[in-house]
């Protein structure tokens, strides 16, 4: 039987970074060339997948930066951001446990990489969104390429120092985390 006060805590977890997703994605917002706008909620993102697990973390990130899109005035961003920032989130959440084996050597560097492959993949899914689906061509939406990936180093570097000090407070033990991601999400 599941325990009731974990399910609560996957919840309001959830709908909290929910809500971080979004008030980063709203906080700094720099217009890109693209017809887009540069921000932090990747850090928040990345930092959700890390800490709520493959199912919760995508939620968070999917939807908190889709909301942000809504509120910013941005509407045809949001069926490419709920499944950007969901994958995002997504890949932080298994690959530095799956992939890279034991993190006690080095449990940062696996965290980074998965940060990389993430941003890498938002990069690239932005830059397909704005040219097929919005359609601005492939040269025309090249020209938010840089952008992305400034904003993704941003979010990777961020989430980095979030997950560092907050692995070491003992809350992601609440979440079957420890530092930047040794143990599985339950």
């Amino acid at each position: 039987m599941r325990d009731p006060r974990n399910q609560l805590l996957k919840i309001t977890s959830t709908a909290a970074m929910m809500a971080l997703s979004c008030v980063l994605t709203l906080a700094v917002r720099i217009p890109s060339p693209t017809k887009g706008y540069l921000n932090l909620g990747d850090c928040a993102v990345l930092f959700g997948g890390w800490l709520l697990g493959p199912v919760c973390g995508p939620i968070a990130g999917g939807v908190g930066s889709a909301l942000a899109d809504l509120f910013a005035g941005y509407p045809v961003y949001i069926p490419g951001t709920v499944i950007i920032k969901a994958a995002m989130a997504f890949f932080v959440s298994l690959l530095p446990n799956r992939f890279v084996g034991n993190e006690r050597k080095r449990p940062g560097v696996a965290f980074i990489a998965a940060s990389v492959l993430a941003e890498a993949f938002m990069t690239v899914g932005y830059w397909f969104y704005e040219a097929v689906v919005i359609g601005e061509g492939f040269a025309a939406a090249f020209a938010g390429v840089s952008g992305n990936v400034v904003q993704g180093a941003a979010g990777a570097a961020g989430a980095y120092f979030l997950t560092g000090v907050l692995s070491r407070t003992g809350i992601p033990g609440l979440y079957g985390r420890g530092c930047f991601g040794k143990g599985r999400a339950k």
